[in-house]
């Protein structure tokens, strides 16, 4: 198992030219199917990219049947083999379930996240991390897995092949008030918060009980840029799903909330400064 580098978002890019190639053939994709022998929803479901891993013999017939050039063939070949690889998040499908998140998040070149209550995973000690897990209502084998995927994730701002993401993280006064483990263990993830805001690929920014209420206070949203022209994805997040947003119009709303509450948050060095002090204040 791999990281995989790329493969959800090869995914993504192969679904979205298949479309493409079958609206100029002017069928439908249940005229595609029937035409290829297929079950009727085989070529809606590559579409939509509810698909695990690409069959190449499958992207194959396709290119066949819709004529493409000898050099656009290689190249959406090349795409679906890259879109094959097996990443290490698929081995965790207990805690991930069907959702592409964990993929996404690996092949971002930007990630923002909002967070009103708790802290980003892509920050949290071992420690926060386990004491947020025994607070959630999953039985302790979960709890396990979701913590050793944590782990894995937690790795890509560790890249050092020029892939590592930059992270734009907005945190509230809330999620660093609440008492949980020791003293001691609080202490060490206000240390790690510091340590984080002086990567260079890291941007932390708090919303204070001070400044007043601001946009997104009810929800949890990640956002993720990808390299070149594709589409940013939004996930939203409850105690219970992670789930993608879909429609382009929520995505863009999702993504003005983060950018005010962005801008409603201290600056950077104010953030880091907070941080410190309340490491030295700590009770």
């Amino acid at each position: 198992m791999t990281s995989a580098y790329g493969a959800t978002i090869a995914k993504r890019r192969l679904s979205r030219r298949l479309a493409q190639l079958r609206v100029e053939s002017g069928l439908t994709a249940n005229q595609v199917c029937d035409k290829l022998s297929w079950g009727r929803g085989k070529v809606g479901r590559f579409e939509a990219n509810v698909w695990k891993r690409p069959e190449m013999s499958d992207v194959r017939d396709l290119l066949r049947f819709y004529r493409v050039s000898d050099e656009e063939r290689r190249e959406l070949e090349e795409l679906a083999m890259h879109a094959r690889e097996r990443a290490w998040w698929r081995d965790y499908g207990d805690v991930f379930g069907d959702t592409e998140f964990p993929g996404y998040e690996a092949d971002a070149a930007r990630i923002c996240l909002y967070m009103p209550l708790i802290l980003p995973g892509l920050l949290q000690t071992a420690a926060y991390t386990e004491a947020h897990m025994r607070a959630a209502l999953k039985p302790a084998p979960w709890r396990l897995r979701s913590q050793q995927a944590r782990r894995r994730r937690q790795a890509i701002l560790e890249r050092d092949d020029g892939t590592a993401p930059e992270l734009v993280a907005v945190v509230t006064e809330a999620s660093l008030l609440y008492r949980w483990g020791s003293q001691a263990e609080r202490r060490t993830q206000l240390h790690h918060l510091v340590e984080m805001s002086r990567r260079p690929n890291v941007e932390l920014r708090l919303l204070r009980f001070e400044d007043g209420l601001h946009p997104g206070m009810c929800g949890l949203i990640n956002i993720f840029d990808f390299p070149g022209n594709e589409p940013s994805t939004v996930f939203v997040e409850t105690d219970f799903a992670v789930q993608e947003v879909m429609n382009e119009e929520e995505v863009t709303a999702y993504i003005d909330i983060f950018g005010r509450a962005r801008e409603s948050a201290l600056d950077p060095p104010a953030t880091t400064a907070y941080f410190k002090k309340l490491a030295e204040t700590l009770e």
